[in-house]
């Protein structure tokens, strides 16, 4: 599915962050989490979702990779925005996140803290009063943590 969605979701000058498909009460559905790439600012809209949906919708028909019938949904990623590639690390290099490893480093598996520099396939992360490098190929999830203060100051403007 990121394969196929990817180059449309860069044709509307986004990034693709995460797909998901599964099984859910109301039947199967495809999700797709876009954002604006590191240039751009601002949250994505309402129309660039609709044109991400409607083009890879049109793909997804042609290629009919899904046998049964799906619902596409396509959002922004949310304020727990999913990281998954060394750009996303680089990104939101001094953001708090949350990662939890495959196999673990010096004995622990998750961490919870500041990220710092990315280098050589690693990321760094400052946490429990200390600094940890984590092999980005060994983390199995890792999540921004929303700065709810942050936020609350910024809906008050």
């Amino acid at each position: 599915m990121w394969l196929l969605a990817e180059p449309h979701v860069r044709d509307a000058g986004l990034d693709l962050i995460e797909v998901q498909f599964g099984r859910e009460q109301t039947g199967w559905v495809l999700r797709l989490f876009i954002d604006k790439d590191m240039e751009t600012q601002g949250p994505v809209g309402f129309e660039e979702c609709e044109r991400v949906s409607r083009d890879v919708s049109a793909a997804l028909d042609v290629a009919d990779l899904i046998p049964n019938a799906y619902q596409l949904e396509v959002s922004s990623p949310g304020l727990d925005r999913p990281l998954r590639r060394e750009r996303d690390f680089e990104r939101f290099q001094g953001k708090s996140a949350r990662i939890r490893l495959e196999g673990g480093v010096d004995g622990r598996r998750n961490f919870s803290g500041t990220l710092g520099a990315v280098k050589d396939g690693r990321v760094e992360i400052a946490c429990d009063g200390r600094s940890y490098l984590l092999p980005i190929d060994d983390i199995a999830r890792a999540n921004l943590v929303p700065d709810w203060e942050h936020e609350f100051h910024r809906s008050a403007l």
